[in-house]
């Protein structure tokens, strides 16, 4: 399904508006009603992940006891690590503080199992049989 960018930012952003006059109750009230217990389940795990996060508990751990994937935690981690964070201004609302997330290092590529210099087994049959297959066509 095709998504309407336009008509997605026009009504979030009236939600937005309309949100932001209204009351806690008449807002959970107003979720409760928007989306289906498992849209709702949904979202209060996302934004308890963000939390979680946000105080510096371990990504596996989260996604162990939330019952969420390794990749819902790891955009919610990225989320909070951005400059002006979203995430981060809603939890500073909620009265809730965060934490300083450590920054990620581009993953090292580690190569193990054998020796610098040292072909692998595999490798090493497969240049023997060629050879061999070589001193057989010349012989």
């Amino acid at each position: 399904m095709e998504q309407d960018r336009d008509l997605i930012s026009a009504n979030l952003t009236e939600m937005a508006n309309a949100l932001s006059k209204a009351s806690p109750e008449l807002i959970a009230d107003f979720l409760y009603s928007l989306f289906t217990p498992s849209e709702a389940d949904e979202i209060a795990k996302r934004w308890a992940l963000v939390k979680e996060i946000a105080q510096g508990r371990p990504q596996r751990d989260i996604a162990k006891a939330l019952g969420l994937s390794l990749c819902k935690i790891t955009r919610g981690s990225r989320e909070l690590k951005k400059e002006e964070s979203s995430f981060r201004r809603m939890l500073g609302l909620a009265g809730l503080d965060v934490q300083e997330l450590p920054q990620r290092h581009p993953m090292k590529r580690r190569v193990t199992g054998m020796p610098t210099g040292q072909p692998s087994a595999r490798l090493q049959a497969v240049v023997a049989s060629e050879e061999t297959r070589t001193a057989a066509l010349q012989a």
